[in-house]
């Protein structure tokens, strides 16, 4: 099964490329399914379906055309399936406060849930075999990294705090709940957690796999959108993804003459140069601006055919090697760079802003540093075996 897995900022199409994408998908005869994974769901609007219709299904994707299915996760519906003792023990412990019921069912949906939810469905589908692809129409880029970052982080709580805290709460709940107005939650509670966890095995080694997962970054060619969509790259790379491709949504088409566009388009044309140059050699996809907006099938099916070839796969494998990577070794930084064509005397590096730049040649790398080594200086470089190894200290 493959992954593909749509971020960006938040306005920049990401939900219309993604739908685009798995009817390019189904159309060469995979079983596919496209799931958002955002909160504020367009998924259903972008193929135009009627709310009523839509919402009326139970949780569980819905059949748009043959071989293609879309899934909006309803939380709601997820708590009553999945977290039903985590939410109960919320709730009661927010309505100590003086809150209304129906504030604290509001409250007691927490920052994770539907991530997580969207988790659980992608591995139980990998594990039955249902789809082909699935596509997955992520949240804009911070929330897509605590989307990423979550089986790891859960993962370590289930391994070292959760036995702990599972076995001091049992032990203090008799006398607890006698002088606390806060009842300590029950052993119920914990199995939920617990469930939860066992059903999201794996997640992380299909997420972190580069022939499984690919991550495609949708931006604008604006200078704003850009620097977001740089971030999200770096941060998708230390967090050992592969993006394997940039699409730059509502570029101004050749046939636009007027005047009134002028500045627009030599704005443009900047900001479609540094990204040919920062995301190198990420393969960039340019998608023209259309006359109208692109809502309902028909529409969605043009831009299909403006994304992709009419043979061309989506869901090849176009890089399974992360162009960079970033480390921390006997308390120094390392950024290592793949060069496969580069000789010791071609190679010149210095640093610009949050940037390291990285000179082979005539050619150009730019490599957006994480925060944590955006301060630093590179202080030495090693080209060994075709990897450029650059130590980061402080300047």
């Amino acid at each position: 099964m493959r992954i593909l897995l749509f971020s960006g900022k938040g306005g920049v199409g990401k939900t219309s490329l993604a739908a685009a994408t798995g009817l390019q998908l189904s159309r060469l005869g995979y079983r596919t399914l496209v799931m958002s994974v955002d909160p504020a769901h367009s998924l259903a609007d972008a193929f135009d379906l009627q709310t009523g219709l839509f919402q009326g299904v139970a949780n569980d994707p819905y059949l748009i055309s043959e071989n293609l299915s879309i899934h909006e996760v309803n939380i709601q519906k997820e708590i009553k399936r999945h977290w039903r003792e985590i939410s109960a023990y919320v709730i009661s412990v927010l309505r100590t406060t003086g809150i209304s019921d129906v504030e604290a069912e509001e409250l007691a949906i927490l920052p994770g849930m539907e991530e997580l939810s969207a988790m659980m469905y992608v591995n139980q589908f990998r594990r039955e075999e249902t789809y082909d692809v699935i596509v997955l129409d992520c949240a804009p880029t911070a929330e897509s990294m605590r989307f990423v970052s979550m089986p790891t982080t859960l993962e370590w709580y289930m391994k070292h705090i959760f036995p702990f805290q599972r076995g001091l709460i049992k032990a203090v709940r008799p006398i607890a709940n006698r002088v606390s107005p806060v009842q300590l939650p029950s052993d119920n509670y914990f199995a939920n957690i617990q469930d939860l966890f066992k059903r999201l095995d794996g997640i992380d080694v299909l997420l972190s796999n580069a022939k499984t997962t690919s991550v495609r970054l949708v931006t604008n060619p604006e200078r704003m959108v850009l620097r977001e969509t740089q971030r999200a790259f770096v941060y998708f790379s230390l967090h050992g993804l592969s993006v394997d491709g940039v699409i730059v949504n509502r570029v101004l088409p050749l046939a636009v003459k007027d005047a009134w566009f002028e500045h627009w388009r030599a704005s443009q044309a900047k900001v479609l140069k540094e990204i040919d140059e920062y995301f190198a050699p990420v393969a960039v996809k340019r998608v023209p601006l259309f006359t109208d907006e692109v809502v309902g099938k028909e529409r969605l099916q043009d831009l299909a055919a403006a994304l992709y070839t009419a043979r061309e796969d989506p869901a090849a494998i176009r890089r399974t090697e992360a162009p960079f990577t970033f480390a921390k070794r006997n308390g120094h930084y390392e950024v290592r760079l793949r060069l496969p064509f580069a000789a010791k005397g071609d190679v010149g590096l210095f640093k610009k802003g949050d940037e390291l730049v990285v000179e082979i040649g005539t050619l150009r790398r730019h490599i957006g540093l994480p925060t944590s080594m955006a301060s630093l200086m590179p202080a030495r470089a090693t080209l060994q075996h075709k990897i450029l190894t650059v130590d980061m200290k402080e300047g």
